[in-house]
């Protein structure tokens, strides 16, 4: 079950941090192999749920990336020397 399915009296209480973050990007990566997997041996059918989670993940990894602020800087705020 993916770390994003949260009971609704635990939502907006998680600790966002880089290990659920980089849990999360693991979970997706072993999402890709299993759908990919199952793609090949022609289970399209099969894989919708994993691809449904992953989906899940993804919407919650760019919410968070929206929600951070900009640690780095742009490129026309660097001083050219």
């Amino acid at each position: 079950m993916s770390i994003v399915f949260v009971p609704k009296k635990l939502r907006g209480k998680a600790k966002i941090n880089q290990e659920t973050i980089q849990r999360l990007l693991d979970e997706n990566d072993q999402l890709i192999r299993c759908i990919s997997e199952y793609m090949q041996k022609g289970r399209a059918g099969e894989c919708v749920q994993y691809q449904q989670i992953l989906h899940r993940n993804i919407v919650y990894l760019a919410t968070i990336a929206d929600a951070s602020p900009d640690t780095t800087p742009s490129s026309s705020t660097q001083q050219t020397d």
